[in-house]
């Protein structure tokens, strides 16, 4: 590719990233979603925050790892239970990275 059509791609890329995402402040008030599709919609971002986190539990060495020996997968149910005990994330965060540390460091 020139110079020439790299910057045209550029700037085309850039022209419909703005206009897609303005066409919600355009729009936005003028589109009413139904109540269920609301509702659904306010489990979005912890459904996305699972897709990202789930799968590097179950990921050691660039293999799938399902067994007792993955380090990332014992913190994670161990946070996950300390967390259902305590109900604080800032404690859950700090336990889960000392679980994971202390299997990291004496297994």
């Amino acid at each position: 590719m020139s110079d020439l059509e790299i910057w045209i791609v550029i700037i085309l890329l850039t022209v419909a990233t703005v206009i897609d995402r303005s066409a919600f402040w355009v729009v936005g008030h003028h589109i009413n979603l139904p109540k269920r599709v609301q509702e659904a919609l306010r489990y979005a971002p912890s459904c996305a925050l699972a897709a990202i986190v789930v799968p590097d539990f179950f990921i050691n060495d660039n293999q799938i790892v399902t067994s007792w020996h993955n380090p990332k997968l014992i913190a994670g149910v161990a946070a996950s239970l300390f967390y259902l005990w305590k109900k604080d994330m800032l404690l859950t965060i700090i336990f889960g990275m000392g679980v994971f540390t202390l299997i990291r460091l004496y297994f």
